[in-house]
C-alpha cells in the first residue's frame, strides 16, 4: 500500500519517465537472453534433411575453403563451382583425404566472365542429384580502398557482375532443384559493409552491391519460406582472408574455419543474421555510437588503407 500511496503522489511526467525506462530496461533484458539462447544454446539443424548434395561457389580459399570441409565432415557430397580447374582440383583432394566418404563434382565458372555458360554448366552437372544446400559465397571487393571516380571501368564491372549477377543467376539455376522437393536452404553471403554498417565509404560499390544482396535475399525468404526452403543472407564483419588482406584471426576477426563452424549453426533459421558472436557484438557498439562519431573513425582507417594500397601499386610500376 505504501508503494502504491508513493507513486500517487509522483507528478505524472515522473510516472511516464518510470515507465519508459522500465519497458527499456525489459527489452534490452529480452534481447540479451534471447541473443544468449541463439549464440550459445540453440541447435543447429540437421543439415542432410534438405538434401545429400551442398553447392558452394567461390571454394578454393578462404571462408569458400572452410565451408567446403564444415560441409564434408557432416557427411554432405559437394558440387565445387570456381573459375580455376588446378585449385579446385587441390581442394577436392584434399578434402577426399580427411573424407572419403564424400562424392565430390566440380564445375569450372569464371563469374568475372560468361556467367550464363557456367550456369548452364551448373543445371548439367546437379540434374539429378539432391541438391539440398546452396552457398553463394563467390565474391569480390576492392583491392584497398578508393574514391569511386577512381573505380576503372573493369573493376567496376566485376564488382556487380561476380557479387550480384552471378549471385542472382546461380540461386535461379539451383532454385527449381529445391522446388520440386520442397526442401532446400540458400545462403547467400553478404556483408557488415552494407548491413551493420550506417555507411562505407570508399568502397560505395561493393557496399551497394553487398545491400542488393541483402534485400535479395531477404524477398526470397520471404517468397519460398512456405516452399520449405529456407533463405538466409548471412553479414560478417572481419575475416581473415584474402580478400579482405587481413593474415590473421583474432577475438573480433573471425579465422575462415571458425567462421563456417558459427556460420552453419544458422543455416535455416533468420533471414538475415551474423553467426560469428564477436561481429554481432561490434555490430551492436557501431549501431549505439552516433553515425558522425563511426564515419570519422572509419573515414580515417579508409583513407590509410588508401594510402598503402597506393604506395603498393608504385612500387609494382616502378
Amino acid at each position: 500500500m505504501e508503494i502504491c500511496t508513493y507513486f500517487k503522489s509522483q507528478p505524472s511526467w515522473l510516472l511516464l519517465l518510470f515507465a519508459l525506462g522500465s519497458i527499456s530496461i525489459l527489452k534490452f533484458t529480452l534481447s540479451l537472453i534471447n541473443s544468449l539462447y541463439i549464440y550459445f544454446l540453440r541447435p543447429a539443424k540437421n543439415l542432410r534433411r534438405y538434401g545429400s548434395w551442398a553447392i558452394i561457389t567461390g571454394p578454393t580459399d578462404g571462408i569458400g575453403k572452410a565451408f567446403a570441409f564444415q560441409l564434408a565432415r557432416k557427411g554432405l557430397n559437394l558440387v565445387l563451382v570456381a573459375r580455376n580447374p588446378d585449385k579446385l582440383r587441390d581442394v577436392s583432394e584434399s578434402i577426399r583425404s580427411k573424407h572419403s566418404n564424400v562424392e565430390i563434382k566440380t564445375v569450372v565458372m569464371d563469374f568475372s566472365g560468361d556467367i550464363d555458360d557456367g550456369v548452364r554448366r551448373i543445371k548439367e552437372t546437379i540434374e539429378g542429384l539432391e541438391v539440398g544446400i546452396l552457398i553463394n559465397n563467390a565474391g569480390m571487393s576492392y583491392p584497398y580502398a578508393k574514391y569511386f571516380h577512381e573505380v576503372d571501368e573493369e573493376l567496376l564491372g566485376n564488382l556487380l557482375k561476380i557479387n550480384v549477377e552471378g549471385t542472382t543467376k546461380v540461386t535461379q539455376a539451383v532454385l527449381g532443384n529445391m522446388l520440386k522437393r520442397k526442401r532446400g536452404a540458400i545462403v547467400n553471403m553478404g556483408s557488415g559493409a552494407a548491413a551493420l554498417i550506417p555507411s562505407y565509404p570508399f568502397y560505395s560499390v561493393y557496399a551497394g552491391a553487398k545491400t542488393y544482396v541483402d534485400q535479395f535475399t531477404r524477398c526470397l525468404h520471404v517468397e519460398y519460406k512456405k516452399s520449405g526452403i529456407d533463405v538466409q543472407c548471412q553479414v560478417p564483419l572481419y575475416v581473415a582472408t584474402k580478400m579482405t588482406s587481413i593474415r590473421r584471426a583474432s577475438f573480433l576477426v573471425a579465422s575462415p574455419e571458425g567462421y563456417a563452424k558459427a556460420a552453419l549453426r544458422f543455416v535455416g533459421y533468420e533471414a538475415r543474421c551474423t553467426p560469428y558472436w564477436p561481429h554481432a557484438l561490434m555490430g551492436y557498439v557501431v549501431s549505439a555510437l552516433p553515425e558522425s562519431v563511426f564515419e570519422s573513425f572509419n573515414i580515417k582507417r579508409c583513407l590509410q588503407i588508401r594510402k598503402k594500397g597506393m604506395l603498393k601499386d608504385s612500387k609494382k610500376k616502378e
